[in-house]
């Protein structure tokens, strides 16, 4: 990974009910969409387990640019889904965007 490689990490609870077939749907669409942008590498998706914090999940994903992360950002599949499942499924979440020293 480079210097100029960026991790973009979203940590975020849903309201769905823990364990639903509504949490997986999210979590396995948000997989399918968000990956298949093609500037996305790397893209993983977590289970929250530590008691220190109250979020549940966790996406995380590397960009080789700040131009591979802003096409991301404005790319159609990371536009629709979060207009369409996060601002509708996500109760509370943390944006993390960091690179390596």
């Amino acid at each position: 990974m480079s210097s100029n490689a960026i991790i973009h990490s979203v940590i975020f609870s849903l309201k769905h009910e823990q364990g639903s077939e509504e949490e997986q749907r999210f979590l396995e669409d948000g997989r399918t969409a968000l990956s298949a942008i093609p500037t996305v590498k790397n893209f993983q998706v977590f289970r929250q387990i530590s008691p220190k914090n109250t979020y549940h999940f966790g996406f995380s994903m590397v960009f080789d640019s700040e131009a591979d992360y802003e096409a991301y950002n404005v790319h159609p599949n990371h536009v629709a889904f979060v207009k369409e499942r996060w601002e509708q499924e996500v109760t509370q979440f943390l944006e993390i965007d960091y690179n390596e020293m």
